[in-house]
């Protein structure tokens, strides 16, 4: 395993996280109540074009980390889990970080 390829790849991981945690934020507290309570559908349709682009790229990037440096299918699936739940992306985040300074 190239050790720094493998950094490099988990940063990138780490930076994915972190905007698909943010785009996913801005979804549900500023464009959604701005969608409804002041009627402005707009920023919901480009934050959540932005958060679903966002969402298929940490998909694509696990899989990739997880399969190419024969993560345990546990730790793929917990991540996995974790692009669904609020602020989890967040807590990836920094497991990838500890991880970039442990490899």
């Amino acid at each position: 395993m190239d050790k720094a390829e493998y950094r490099k790849q988990l940063r990138l991981f780490a930076k994915i996280s972190f905007l698909e945690g943010m785009s996913f934020v801005v979804l549900l507290l500023i464009a959604m109540p701005l969608k409804y309570a002041m009627d402005l559908p707009q920023l919901v349709k480009y934050v959540g074009w932005a958060h679903g682009a966002l969402f298929i790229a940490y998909g694509f990037q696990l899989l990739y980390i997880g399969f190419t440096y024969k993560w345990q299918f546990s730790k793929i699936g917990l991540y996995g889990i974790c692009s669904l739940i609020p602020f989890a992306p967040f807590w990836v985040e920094k497991q990838m970080k500890k991880e970039i300074t442990e490899v």
